[in-house]
């Protein structure tokens, strides 16, 4: 039996009014979703265990089958951990978004979503101009960076994520707690130095966002995951364009899988992840995780019509390549779940539990046909842990 998870982040939403009272799950047209309902088995999942904030660090953590309640850490150590960064007991790492404050408002935790190139370079000139006092940075993706603070004290300094205050004014959101005056101190510091950078010039004339501002949050100490295969018996690998999820997968011992192409955005390579996730299964991986971004990133820039098309992508694109190679490899089970729901009118992650779907070779049934919220409430099949959904998938 071959195993194929996909996860579209933070695809469950809420009921929009620009949809009609619908989801954008209930709205898009996703047939080859629908079928794994329809000839398997649906229910819900509590991918966010009560007490942790909603985000992909514990979601992915659940659907990879890890009880977050015991190993998680944090947020950034997760994607430190993908970029092989290796943390000492007493240092911290923190995610470091280069983003767009505009008049002491939060406009976009992502600088319109700079590319890695620029984004780089700015980090660079942090670490140039920054760096120092135990303060290290390492580039990222995209405007994903890690900045890694020497100090165990740091873990407990309290940050916002910058995706859940877009439009607010950010004063009253910088850390608090232990060492935050060291972190306000560079957050600030960074914005005369990106204010003149040549990137940030260049941009403007450009008509886009600058990224005008460091910020920190999602810090944690150095995270340990037992071994999938010595726990799942199977040998795994994942694909994904985000650090947090192969950062996860790394740790965890999954072959990450290097697909030209993927971004992380609405431009990714769909195709490529179905190939190299197929052609992964046909060199003995037991079980391939795709994960997909695109949803999630819909979901807080507040477009419901562009979650729609990233839906349907992720269906035509990917799922259907996928369950179309499967059929042609003998016996099979493919789960779509999400790690979280994120709410396009709220523009952030919530901490509702997920719709999921599964199909197996000669598995059994129920009377639900359609991957969406509205039709999965039918199930009688819920987890209060999310992460159970992998022993479940496996057996």
């Amino acid at each position: 039996m071959k195993y194929v998870i996909v996860l579209p982040d933070g695809v469950s939403d809420v009921p929009i009014p620009e949809l009609g009272g619908k989801t954008p799950l209930e709205v898009a047209e996703h047939p080859n979703m629908d079928w794994i309902a329809r000839e398997g088995i649906t229910g819900w999942a509590h991918t966010i265990p009560k007490g942790f904030a909603p985000g992909s660090d514990v979601g992915c953590m659940s659907v990879f089958g890890y009880d977050p309640r015991k190993h998680h850490t944090g947020r950034a150590p997760l994607e430190a951990a993908a970029q092989g960064i290796q943390l000492t007991g007493d240092q911290v790492a923190f995610r470091c978004n280069t983003l767009t404050v505009e008049n002491g408002v939060m406009i976009d935790h992502s600088a319109d979503h700079i590319h890695t190139e620029e984004s780089s370079q700015l980090i660079k000139a942090a670490a140039e101009r920054l760096a120092g006092n135990g303060v290290q940075f390492y580039a990222g993706v995209s405007y994903r960076h890690i900045a890694v603070v020497d100090g165990a004290e740091f873990s407990n300094t309290h940050c916002t994520p910058p995706h859940d205050i877009l439009g607010k004014p950010i004063e009253s959101f910088l850390p608090t707690g232990p060492g935050s005056e060291i972190l306000n101190r560079v957050m600030r510091d960074s914005v005369g130095l990106l204010k003149d950078h040549p990137i940030n010039q260049r941009r403007i004339k450009e008509g886009k966002r600058p990224a005008t501002m460091l910020w920190f949050w999602g810090q944690g100490r150095a995270t340990a995951l037992p071994a999938f295969q010595s726990v799942y018996g199977k040998r795994a690998a994942c694909i994904s364009a985000v650090d947090i999820v192969r950062g996860i997968g790394r740790l965890a011992g999954f072959e990450i899988l290097k697909v030209p192409g993927i971004t992380g955005y609405f431009d990714t390579n769909y195709e490529g992840k179905a190939q190299h996730a197929l052609k992964a299964l046909d060199e003995g991986f037991d079980l391939v995780l795709v994960h997909v971004e695109s949803t999630d990133e819909a979901g807080h820039m507040g477009d419901a019509k562009r979650k729609v098309q990233a839906i349907e992508d992720v269906d035509r694109r990917l799922v259907g390549p996928l369950l179309k190679g499967l059929k042609s490899r003998g016996p099979f089970a493919i789960m779509v779940v999400c790690d979280h729901p994120t709410s396009t009118p709220l523009k952030t992650h919530i901490a509702e539990p997920v719709p999921f779907a599964l199909y197996a070779t000669n598995g059994s049934k129920d009377t639900v046909n359609a991957y969406n919220e509205s039709a999965v409430k039918a199930s009688t099949r819920p987890f209060e842990n999310g992460y159970q959904l992998m022993s479940f998938l496996l057996s």
